[in-house]
């Protein structure tokens, strides 16, 4: 009797292991909703995404990310930049208002727009989490997205979105805000009566940009802040909530190592801030309708991006490249149109000091193979290698003594890059000041384009006021190729006749 009882199993006990198994069930996820337009990402999306999906919303994201950082490093105006991220943004990251819709924010479209939305902050944010300075210029780059976004934003929209935050704003009563009138009124620029807003009292550190303007009054602590200063009290609650975040993710980074399918993504993709050479497609180098052969190099290197004009120079000078200067040139070439068999001819004739055997026998193989008709890129149907881009030549720290290869933005001295620029045409003194703040700032990419912008001003205000090209057109350049191919369309361009003239 009592080994039975002892075997028995109490109801109540077996409820309670019953639920401990439920613990380890394969977890099913609820598909969230996005009422709003805006996100200030606090929940973390849980529904299953496939891979690609998980690195194509990412690279999309980064791309308009990296522009709005490349229009602050230029100093673009709110409405300079204004024109030129809202085009990017209805390419690769579109985000529609509830009103555009008749079915709301129940409309599918809008859905998937808010869905990869949210997604791609949050693989930003764990590629991004790893260092201080990836930290905060991710930090930074996505509160002047918000903030443009919530410019733009429906203002009734923008209303239910603020009230369904519940944020921690203390409104001013009637009576305490007539005791401060007058504080109120010397503190706050361009009012006249205080009971023209309504006032909410926050903590200063939550409006620190207010404060610093010294456009607020303060006391004990709280800042007096007029309801038409939202937009800094929101802005500033979505900086502090991400910052906090960002620090929280960097301590759980380390549980993602061990996931080889994500870490080489989040890696890619972190290296690639400002530069995201994965949305350059090779044939985006060539121009149409264009004959490029070795006899016009020359004449089209007025057209090459400075790393690639130093190697033609470098060339011309010495009748020789080394290895990886002849691999980096090679490549370019190849990028921007020139056939194998002009490409050969090119470093035939280049290579004036060589007997024809001694260029057969020692370079023209790695011509062959670098557009891979010989070698193991054979199976690559034919391809060879891709050119490089501007991340590619920036990451090479094998440049050396007597190398032309490289970056000069990153592998030349101050100096000597500023001479470089010189003998290439660059006198502006403002762009060459500018070209040493953003090299001290390592900003290799966007002292390329502040040269590119100099030498190509009136063809570029030319096409913008005839309307022939976009401000989607002029995105920063970070392929070589790129720069050749918008360069050489902008002065053929710049040259044709207006429209309705023959």
């Amino acid at each position: 009797m009592i080994r039975q009882d002892a075997h028995r199993i109490d109801p109540k006990r077996r409820a309670t292991i019953d639920h401990k198994k439920r613990q380890f069930a394969t977890p099913t996820y609820k598909q969230q909703d996005y009422p709003h337009r805006l996100n200030l990402y606090d929940t973390p999306p849980t529904a299953e995404i496939t891979l690609e999906q998980f690195e194509q919303w990412a690279i999309d994201r980064l791309k308009v990310l990296a522009e709005i950082e490349a229009c602050s490093y230029r100093n673009k105006s709110p409405a300079e930049t204004e024109a030129h991220i809202t085009p990017l943004l209805q390419k690769f990251l579109p985000l529609s208002s509830n009103t555009a819709s008749p079915n709301g924010a129940a409309d599918p479209r809008l859905k998937n727009e808010r869905q990869k939305d949210h997604y791609s902050h949050f693989i930003l944010r764990l590629a991004f989490s790893a260092t201080e300075d990836l930290r905060r210029r991710f930090a930074r780059a996505e509160t002047m997205l918000f903030r443009f976004r919530f410019q733009k934003d429906d203002s009734r929209e923008r209303r239910a979105f603020i009230e369904s935050l519940n944020l921690d704003w203390e409104p001013v009563s009637e009576d305490e805000r007539n005791q401060v009138a007058e504080h109120l009124v010397g503190a706050t620029p361009g009012l006249r009566r205080v009971d023209e807003e309504t006032w909410y009292k926050v903590d200063w550190e939550k409006v620190a940009e207010l404060v610093e303007r010294r456009s607020v009054f303060m006391r004990r602590g709280k800042a007096y802040v007029p309801g038409r200063e939202q937009l800094s009290m929101i802005v500033a609650e979505f900086t502090a909530r991400l910052e906090r975040s960002l620090e929280l993710t960097s301590r759980a980074l380390p549980r993602l190592d061990e996931d080889d399918r994500l870490t080489p993504i989040l890696n890619h993709l972190s290296k690639n801030f400002g530069s995201a050479e994965s949305v350059y497609s090779e044939a985006e180098g060539h121009v149409d309708g264009t004959a490029i052969t070795a006899s016009s190099i020359d004449s089209l290197s007025q057209h090459f991006p400075l790393c690639m004009r130093n190697l033609h120079m470098n060339l011309r000078k010495n009748n020789h490249l080394k290895h990886f200067g002849r691999l980096q040139y090679t490549l370019f070439l190849k990028g921007i149109g020139l056939s194998l068999e002009e490409c050969i001819l090119f470093w035939r004739q280049s290579f004036k000091g060589k007997t024809d055997d001694e260029f057969n026998s020692q370079y023209k193989y790695n011509i062959r193979h670098a557009y891979g008709d010989v070698g193991g890129d054979v199976n690559r149907r034919g391809r060879g290698y891709p050119p490089y881009s501007c991340q590619k030549i920036l990451g090479d720290n094998n440049v050396g003594v007597g190398q032309a290869h490289g970056c000069p933005y990153r592998h030349f001295s101050v100096d000597n890059l500023i001479g470089l620029l010189q003998g290439t045409g660059v006198n502006d003194k403002e762009v060459l000041r500018g070209v040493r703040e953003d090299v001290g700032k390592q900003r290799y990419h966007i002292a390329c384009n502040r040269v590119f912008e100099w030498s190509h001003k009136t063809e570029i205000k030319k096409v913008k006021e005839d309307g022939t090209w976009s401000q989607a057109d002029l995105d920063t350049i970070v392929h070589p190729n790129t720069y050749f191919k918008r360069s050489y369309l902008l002065k053929s361009l710049a040259k044709a006749p207006p429209r309705g003239e023959a």
